[in-house]
């Protein structure tokens, strides 16, 4: 029986991910796939690994990441969320750093609502005088 060290819901604009660490050697496992299989841009991949690389334990843990909703941005920034507080989990000490680099932090920026009589969030009707 594989015993999960720390478990991390990270969210992100319209993106959850579940993120579980267990011992191993840094394999990381988004939705059944190789995290550069599933994040294809380098940058996202970054984006992930950054708490990880905080706290060095790249060759630590293996993580797993269950990930739904939103885009590749939105996804990517929801999994290093759950793993920067799955991460707390495991050993409290890591707090320090990744607050600091503010990893911890729930990014509150997301898309806002399109109100009724107008054609998108803030956009208007186009204005005739005549």
């Amino acid at each position: 029986m594989i015993k999960n060290l720390g478990i991390g819901t990270g969210r992100r604009k319209t993106s959850v991910a579940r993120v579980y660490i267990r011992d191993g050697n840094g394999k990381i496992i988004v939705n059944d796939k190789e995290l550069n299989v599933y994040f294809p841009q380098g940058e996202h991949v970054q984006m992930v690994r950054q708490p990880l690389m905080v706290t060095s334990c790249e060759n630590k843990y293996d993580v797993l990441i269950n990930v739904y909703g939103g885009g590749n941005n939105g996804q990517a920034g929801a999994c290093r969320h759950g793993l920067a507080r799955a991460l707390c989990q495991v050993d409290h000490t890591n707090y320090a750093s990744l607050r600091a680099n503010g990893y911890l932090t729930r990014d509150p920026r997301m898309v806002e609502r399109k109100k009724y009589g107008r054609p998108g969030a803030r956009r208007r009707f186009q204005f005739s005088k005549r």
